[in-house]
């Protein structure tokens, strides 16, 4: 902790930090739950002075590490949203998963932090995985609405490289009506879709700072941190960073980069992409769009109408030809 500690202090100076500047904060990334909560107290102490009074203070968990007195502990600090990462309720498909909790500890989890008084809770599903089927993520969402939740993440599986699946990449499914089938389960119950894999009655206001390109600290081994036109990057190596934690590379994006950066974010979010932001031939191929009705406009900015097609949308905007 000193030596992300050490990174932050350098970090708010950078950034230059005032007084209830900082409108969220989100512990997340490994398994903050495996942290006992008296650890994080000088990183909120540090941080204290520049929360707003109404800042969004999330942290990420799993259910098996986030017991009543872990919860009980981030309560005190401060924390007001729990992100549990739940991924199904299907113990074989957990056990597929190499998660190691089971669908009782995440339901008791989640009962345990309302319980509390945690003002928001959300919680990630898994789909596309190998053997997934509409009757299996529906008995997931079913079971998600049972449970005092705001909102839901639901992410497709990725392979990553070094990854547990690596190896047997096989077990991703390549189906896109489950993708659609999820996204309409959800919101039939009632939850917005705001992003491509966010739905709830409360939408995050960490997720759309990120969706916004607003300025945004990230302190920790691989974490990313953004700056006007700048990404830091500091060193993913733990060891390195707890040697060195001033280890920090940057990027410098172009005003191109910049730009498909904004229509990206903008078409996979409700965010939406300000109008006069844009050149003329963008703007031309929006509007043309807008006659074919894929997008929409609404004071001053485009919408996207399906954010399943942001990729195909995206690309066609930022066609030269």
């Amino acid at each position: 902790m000193l030596a992300l500690y050490s990174q932050l202090s350098f970090e708010l100076t950078r950034f230059k930090a005032s007084k209830q500047s900082i409108d969220t904060l989100f512990i997340g990334g490994g398994t903050p739950s495996t942290i006992h909560p008296t650890l994080y107290k000088p990183i909120f102490d540090l941080l204290a002075p520049y929360l707003k009074t109404d800042a969004e203070i999330t942290t990420e968990a799993n259910p098996n590490s986030a017991t009543k007195e872990w919860l009980e502990g981030m309560w005190a600090l401060g924390v007001n949203r729990v992100s549990f990462g739940v991924q199904s309720f299907d113990s074989t498909k957990l056990k597929a998963l190499n998660r190691s909790h089971t669908p009782s500890q995440a339901l008791d989890a989640i009962n345990h932090a309302h319980t509390l008084g945690f003002k928001h809770i959300s919680l990630d599903i898994i789909y596309n995985f190998q053997g997934d089927t509409q009757a299996l993520l529906e008995s997931d969402i079913n079971q998600a609405f049972s449970l005092p939740i705001d909102h839901i993440s639901a992410y497709e599986l990725t392979i990553e490289d070094k990854t547990h699946f690596a190896k047997t990449p096989e077990v991703k499914q390549e189906n896109d009506k489950l993708a659609l089938f999820v996204a309409e389960s959800i919101q039939k119950r009632g939850f917005q879709q705001y992003e491509i894999s966010n739905f709830g009655t409360y939408q995050s206001r960490h997720n759309q700072g990120y969706w916004k390109l607003e300025n945004y600290i990230g302190a920790g081994a691989g974490a990313v941190g953004f700056l006007e036109r700048t990404r830091f990057y500091p060193t993913p190596n733990i060891d390195t960073f707890i040697t060195n934690p001033l280890t920090i590379t940057q990027e410098h994006l172009t005003s191109d980069e910049l730009l498909t950066e904004r229509i990206f974010l903008g078409l996979r979010s409700n965010i939406g992409i300000v109008k006069e932001t844009l050149p003329t031939e963008i703007k031309e191929n929006c509007d043309f769009l807008v006659e074919k009705k894929k997008l929409d406009i609404k004071n001053g900015r485009y919408y996207n109408k399906d954010f399943f097609l942001t990729d195909e949308v995206a690309l066609f905007l930022l066609k030269t030809t």
